[in-house]
């Protein structure tokens, strides 16, 4: 092919089979043709004419390598048939292009549009042929070279395009090559020249490639890694394999080294402090084994690094060793001989402004974040990273599964007449997994990913790619993988999807992995198979507000050694910056906002992070649950404090230091620090904390584990979770709640006037009307203010959430968002220093039989407290509730809350654990959470009392019995409901505030199972009862 297109300098033009010439030859539409000229693949390393020690974050500084990045000259065309001139040639003017940065991705330039898409393939199914009017750049860069007599071969190296491109260098033809994730490395020695040299590039948006990198994504296409030439001398090394093998004492390290002309290779290895632990010589048959006496362990906790020197005569290459062990025993899996659990997160390279074009600063940002809330291990979800970021894991102490750029998950879309499970897997399995016309194209993608990434330590599994259904196809690709590597572990979910009809190969697959499976499905496979480790490959999906069973799948992953532990789904949200709103918010843009027909909505806003790596609740739920250490009782009498070490690898007293606090009604009365105590890795051990604890208030013991000692990316005294004891007396009550419950009451008449629609109940100091339709609030008059803003509401309803998103379609089909109380009679009982309104009611909607039946008991007193006691009887024939409370639209003057309960974020019946009790004085504008796609936020769980109110008045709730919830807002539910982006809410009039009884759990069934049957409000029979107070300061 090669020779065919040199025959000329010029590109000759092809012709297509409907008549029209083409510029390039059809490659993107050819699976036998999956690269043109490129090198053999192997593995990733940046050589220098000397050693040079920092060239994992500073690649650049490497004299052999020279950066082609930087400014372009660029031009679109909607379709390939609009490139009508030979643009790569010698000389051709490209003073009419525009310009574009390298690495950048043209969308995020202003150029085609942006599309996101979760399944679907966004062209029809039909490979291997793609849109005809393929989208596509010109890229034109010029750059000077001089030529290295000591390193006179030059090879070009691409490690990140978008989906496929043609290479041509001073009008010659290069080659060809496709998968966007992946390195690909052309021999240019021969037509670079002294002095300026011009680099054409064209970049097809689709090939036959796209078919397998249907990953859930925003589409975008470009140049969008380094672009780079290497310096090499003639005789040089080629590739090469490190693998090793560790015996008590002495660490074997084996070598295999493949050359382009065979050179002598002088070898060190160092240990940390630069001492020589091993060296020795590589003959020219590229095989040598080096021993290390008295070694060091790699580990996440832990991550010690050797480093070994490739010297030749013209060259040096410098590289890293983890000494490290991953395998599996007896159905568990074991990193240097002790039992792992995998604290991981699902990572795709995104960022709302550089889309796919990732940094080392931009990664680094990551693995910081990554490490400060707990996590030990990455999958690089969908496809490899670029090669630095594994240098990266193994420095930073980050295990990684390594993912082939392979998804091919449009199959599953297709149009079947027959739409069974049996029909559905048989038809996605045939089309591509179980085509032998795909065989190449997949071994491919494995094979490079392999090779590429042989020697990184961190990398301890394979995944042969995601989404993809199973078939022979991965069956080959399992196959090379296992005899190429034998010491990793392979995953691939997808090879439970299969065709019925055919018994297939899972010899060389070593896990059982599963995408969010229920808890009963886990316990079902443990107790009924367990032939191989169980992980959760994706699971906890943190989509918006979520997600709310860290906990629960916590606890599985502990209860049993075959649980290796999971991986989130997933990092960060994905969206595109669109400049800033008029109120400046940030415009983010999601699925559908670019007017894409195809699209998948906000599904792309699922990560742990904002886009911009703002901290989600969720990944503070992830943190404290996934703390180093946990309390597993306190006896206060005795002081005896037994903790347990989750930690995988270092004792506690090495990791961890721990301090504590004691709070009284949220006033810290004592703090302290325990003394040293050994635990080793995964066991429980014991101190004495022995504390003098008050008999009245809420009482609460807080401990804090603080980071040691300095380790990569975190500095010593870091907090890495807390513990908190409830410690109080039984049947203690919080102090503050208990004054306002028990303030004097004067001695005063209250006057009741009442007539067909009202009740006016009026004091010395308030006026308060109850609606008789409704039996509830009209208004709130206290001090010559009135509260209310609009009537008192019963409160079913919430904004849903993102993981509502399957039963928000059963609650409005019950008709709970249209709901609306409805009173049949009330009765007024007058006391000596109070009056009692007892109402018969219920909560009805339109078309629909009676939801609840409620009677309503309100207690007002000569001090104005008003005293609610609701008793509610739910109509079985309904769905759980979304949540049950009252409603108030207070006046918007009351900006500050006060709070004793969980705080300081939002929390939830099962979405709680980075919460603490505690008194909170917070802006009410500071508790929206301020989600890009508006939903339910921002409520507190389990609280004695909430304090809205200003510098002159206020209104407190307080719990009489069972502590409450509640949300304080500027943002109706109604508004959170309607609008699709944050920058669009509209404040209201009111301090919108709800009282709840309960909320359901937010769970995690955006893609995930159902919320757990603990976290259900599925209550049939239930009393909230509060207190209101309102108060003038003064």
């Amino acid at each position: 092919m090669l020779a065919w297109l040199q025959a000329t300098k010029k590109c000759i033009n092809c012709m297509n089979e409907g008549g029209v010439f083409m510029i390039v030859p059809r490659y993107y539409e050819d699976l036998s043709v999956l690269h043109d000229n490129t090198m053999l693949a192997r593995a990733y390393y940046m050589p220098a004419s000397k050693r040079m020690d920092d060239l994992v974050e500073h690649r650049e500084l490497s004299d052999r390598m020279q950066l082609l990045n930087g400014t372009w000259k660029f031009q679109y065309f909607d379709s390939i048939y609009d490139m009508k001139d030979a643009f790569y040639e010698d000389g051709y003017s490209v003073e009419s292009f525009d310009e574009i940065a390298v690495p950048s991705v043209w969308q995020m330039a202003g150029y085609d549009t942006h599309q996101y898409t979760n399944i679907r393939y966004p062209f029809p199914f039909d490979p291997p042929y793609v849109p005809q009017d393929i989208p596509c750049g010109a890229y034109v860069h010029t750059f000077d070279y001089a030529r290295d007599d000591a390193a006179p071969k030059a090879y070009l190296n691409f490690e990140g395009v978008d989906s496929c491109f043609y290479v041509w260098l001073n009008g010659t033809y290069v080659g060809y090559s496709q998968v966007s994730h992946m390195t690909s490395e052309f021999d240019v020695t021969d037509v670079l020249r002294e002095g300026e040299n011009r680099i054409s590039v064209l970049v097809m948006k689709w090939c036959d490639g796209s078919y397998l990198e249907d990953q859930d994504k925003f589409r975008m296409s470009g140049i969008f890694r380094d672009v780079y030439l290497l310096k090499r001398p003639e005789k040089a090394i080629r590739d090469y394999h490190i693998t090793t093998e560790l015996d008590a004492d002495i660490a074997k390290i084996d070598l295999t080294v493949s050359f382009h002309e065979p050179v002598e290779v002088r070898v060190k290895i160092e240990d940390k402090n630069g001492a020589v632990v091993s060296e020795g010589v590589i003959d020219k048959n590229g095989k040598a084994t080096f021993e290390i006496v008295d070694y060091k362990l790699w580990n996440t906790e832990n991550p010690y690094l050797y480093t070994i020197i490739f010297e030749t005569e013209q060259e040096v290459i410098v590289d890293h060793i983890a000494l490290r062990k991953i395998e599996i025993k007896d159905q568990v899996i074991y990193l240097n001989g002790q039992k792992i659990k995998f604290r991981g997160v699902n990572r795709h390279d995104s960022d709302p402004v550089t889309g796919f074009t990732i940094s080392m600063e931009q990664i680094k940002i990551d693995l910081t974040l990554m490490k400060q809330h707990n996590f030990n291990a990455i999958r690089s979800s969908h496809y490899p990273n670029a090669p630095f970021f594994y240098e990266m894991c193994d420095r930073y102490g980050f295990m990684v599964i390594d993912e082939a750029d392979i998804e091919a998950h449009g199959p599953f879309m297709l149009y079947r007449k027959e739409d069974t499970d049996y029909n559905r897997f048989k038809r996605w399995n045939e089309k591509i997994a179980d085509d032998p016309a795909w065989e190449a194209a997949i071994v491919d993608r494995v094979k490079l990913m392999v090779e590429r990434d042989k020697n990184r330590f961190c990398i301890v599994m394979w995944s042969m790619g995601n989404e993809s259904a199973y078939g022979c196809n991965f069956e080959k690709a399992l196959a090379w993988t296992k005899e190429f590597d034998p010491k990793r572990i392979t995953q691939y979910e997808s090879a439970r999807y299969r065709n019925y009809d055919v018994t297939y190969d899972y010899e060389n697959l070593d896990l059982y992995s599963r995408m969010y499976p229920a808890l009963t499905e886990i316990e079902e496979y443990l107790e009924k198979d367990g032939s191989k480790p169980f992980l959760l490959v994706e699971y906890c999906h943190s989509m918006g507000n979520g997600p709310g069973d860290f906990e629960d799948y916590f606890q599985m992953i502990q209860a049993e050694d075959k649980m290796c532990g999971g991986f989130v789904w997933e990092w960060c949200d994905h969206a595109i910056v669109h400049g800033v709103a008029e109120n400046g918010k940030t415009i983010y843009a999601y699925g559908g906002d670019h007017g894409e027909v195809i699209h998948d909505s906000n599904f792309c806003m699922d990560g742990l992070v904002y886009p911009d790596r703002r901290i989600h609740t969720g990944l503070l739920e992830y943190k404290n649950v996934y703390r180093p250490a946990r309390v597993v009782s306190y006896d206060a009498a005795s002081g005896e404090l037994v903790l347990h070490n989750y930690m995988d690898f270092d004792d506690l007293k090495d990791y961890a230091e721990i301090t504590y606090e004691l709070s009284q009604d949220g006033l810290v009365i004592g703090k302290g620090k325990l003394s040293e105590v050994s635990i080793l890795p995964h066991r429980d051990g014991s101190t004495t904390l022995k504390l003098s604890i008050p008999e009245n208030g809420k009482v609460y013991l807080k401990l804090f584990y603080k980071l040691k000692k300095d380790i990569p990316l975190l500095s010593k005294a870091y907090v890495l979770g807390f513990d908190e004891i409830d410690v109080s007396s039984k049947g203690a009550k919080n102090q503050q709640a208990l004054s306002w419950l028990t303030k004097e009451v004067p001695d005063t008449r209250i006057q009741v006037q009442e007539n067909d629609t009202e009740i006016n109940i009026k004091g010395r100091e308030f006026s308060y009307i109850i609606n008789k339709r409704t039996a509830l609030f009209d208004s709130l008059i206290f001090a010559g203010r009135e509260y209310l803003k609009n009537p008192m509401e019963l409160n079913i309803w919430r904004a849903p959430t993102d993981n509502d998103m399957y039963i928000k379609a059963e609650w409005k089909k019950a008709h709970y968002n249209e709901a609306y109380t409805r009173a049949y009679k009330s009765e007024v009982i007058q006391g000596k220093h109070g009056v009692t309104v007892v109402s018969q009611a219920s909560v009805v909607a339109p078309t629909v039989q009676k939801i609840l039946d409620v009677t309503l008991i309100w207690t007002i007193d000569a001090a104005g407290r008003i005293g609610a006691d609701i008793a509610v009887k739910k109509n079985d024939e309904f769905p759980d509730l979304p949540r049950f409370g009252v409603r108030m639209f207070l006046d918007k003057k009351l900006t500050d809350a006060g709070f004793f309960g969980m705080g300081p974020q939002e929390s939830y019946r099962d979405k709680h654990r980075a919460a603490s009790h505690g008194l909170y004085r917070l802006k009410v504008s500071d508790m929206h959470e301020d989600y890009i796609r508006p939903q339910e936020n921002g409520s507190h769980y389990d609280c004695d009392y909430v304090e809205l109110g200003n510098s002159q008045y206020g209104i407190t709730a307080i719990a009489e019995e069972d502590a409450f919830s509640f949300n304080a807002s500027f943002y109706t539910q109604e508004e959170l409901e309607k609008k699709a982006h944050n920058y669009e809410l509209i404040e209201s009039d009111s301090t919108v505030l709800c009282l709840d009884y309960a909320q359901n759990g937010i769970g995690s069934n955006s893609c995930g199972p159902d919320v757990l049957d603990a976290y259900r409000f599925d209550d049939r029979l239930f009393r909230f009862r509060f207190t209101l107070v309102p108060y003038v300061k003064g």
